[in-house]
């Protein structure tokens, strides 16, 4: 369980998930995940994250706040590295 206040992948680390993740910073993608089905997260604490990752149901679980229930499929640096590559958009190598 997150709640509004906690960020997703301190409350993933707090249950014992081990889940990718480098900067901690929303900037390197390493802890992207994709939202599957409807939910509404708050972003605003990443320092690299732009509307068309949120249109694609891509998040920041480093700086993600929910704000309703969410379902995510995590690991996805590979795939939103790509999809910002496809769009235009800063996509760091690592």
């Amino acid at each position: 369980m997150v709640n509004e206040e906690e960020l997703i992948l301190a409350a993933a680390f707090r249950e014992g998930l081990d889940l990718p993740s480098m900067c901690l910073q929303g900037w390197c993608l390493t802890c992207a995940g994709r939202v599957v089905g409807p939910g509404c997260w708050d972003q605003s604490a990443a320092r690299r994250y732009y509307e068309l990752d949120r249109e694609a149901g891509f998040i920041l679980l480093c700086t993600a706040r929910p704000c309703s229930d969410l379902t995510i499929q995590t690991h996805q640096r590979r795939q939103m590295r790509d999809y910002r590559l496809g769009n235009g958009l800063p996509a760091p190598r690592g």
